[in-house]
């Protein structure tokens, strides 16, 4: 049985704990936010690239298919290698968001039998390295994620800069991102894209779908060089949104976590509480009994 300076000093300690996890659950919500409104954002620029390629494929009716489409738009690969991009944290107190990434990328690899002797695997995390390496999976190339939306450009420029390096110099032919998309604020799950090569159906859709305007598109520069133009900046929306996804779904296991651990903190206090008013009755009433014994042995002191 604690003593009441004991339970004192215990109940101080997790309110002291239960402020830290108040703070963690609002820094959560704040960097939610704040990845939604990027979200939002990559949607609108993503829709004007969309429409770029929607032009262009539109000039495309009216000429012989450049091969430069083709390439890009190939059928995924039978041979060659195949890079593997996942995101995960470089924080703690998320829950099992690595750990679901991670298994989730392994059954989609052994589903697409895409065998660990035709990949190379990038970790944006420093989380998630320990549970590839307990799947055997070893990590060819690492990187940190950014505390911020700032810091994002740096960590996609490392990332376009090693996928160029790979298609260039590594015989990679198809490329794949996993990360963990969000479904709400406290919700997500785990997802894929076919970064590389360019989906064909995708392009096919471009391309049949209806001018929005009276007006026709028009080219002011060569076909292919615009056509390149446009594919990069695609991939680029295309890792800046995975990213975000990422990121904002780590908050959103964060901010989960922490409401399991307020209310697990709320218990415990109401349970220290109720000892401690027993303790502190316990104590008033054994001291009233005191001075009742000593009242009594006052008056009869016989």
């Amino acid at each position: 049985m604690l003593t009441l300076d004991a339970l004192r000093t215990k109940i101080s300690s997790i309110e002291d704990l239960q402020a830290v996890v108040r703070t963690m659950k609002s820094l959560a919500m704040v960097s939610i936010r704040q990845y939604e409104q990027a979200r939002t954002s990559l949607s609108a620029y993503n829709h004007t690239v969309e429409l770029g390629l929607q032009a262009l494929l539109y000039h495309r009716r009216f000429a012989d298919p450049p091969q430069g489409l083709m390439s890009l738009a190939s059928p995924e690969p039978k041979s060659g290698w195949v890079g593997v991009v996942l995101f995960g944290s470089d924080h703690g107190l998320c829950g099992p968001f690595n750990e679901h990434i991670v298994t989730y990328a392994l059954d989609q690899l052994g589903h697409r039998h895409i065998q660990p002797d035709r990949r190379r695997l990038a970790a944006v995390g420093a989380r998630l390295i320990p549970y590839l390496g307990v799947a055997n999976q070893p990590v060819q190339t690492s990187f940190s994620l950014p505390s911020s939306l700032a810091g994002t450009p740096h960590l996609l420029q490392d990332l376009l800069q090693t996928i160029e390096q790979w298609r260039l110099h590594q015989n990679v032919t198809q490329i794949l991102l996993f990360y963990n998309q969000l479904q709400s604020t406290t919700t997500y799950q785990p997802s894929v894209l076919s970064l590389f090569p360019i989906d064909r159906d995708w392009l096919n859709d471009l391309e049949q779908r209806p001018w929005s305007s009276p007006a026709l598109p028009t080219l002011n520069q060569d076909w292919e060089s615009l056509l390149s133009a446009l594919i990069r900046q695609h991939l680029f929306v295309s890792l800046y949104r995975a990213t975000v996804e990422s990121l904002a779904s780590e908050n959103a296991g964060r901010l989960m976590s922490m409401q399991a651990a307020e209310t697990n903190i709320e218990e415990r206090l109401a349970d220290l509480n109720a000892d401690y008013r027993q303790q502190r009755q316990n104590s008033i009433t054994g001291e009233l009994l005191d001075i009742v014994s000593g009242f009594e042995a006052l008056n009869n002191p016989t």
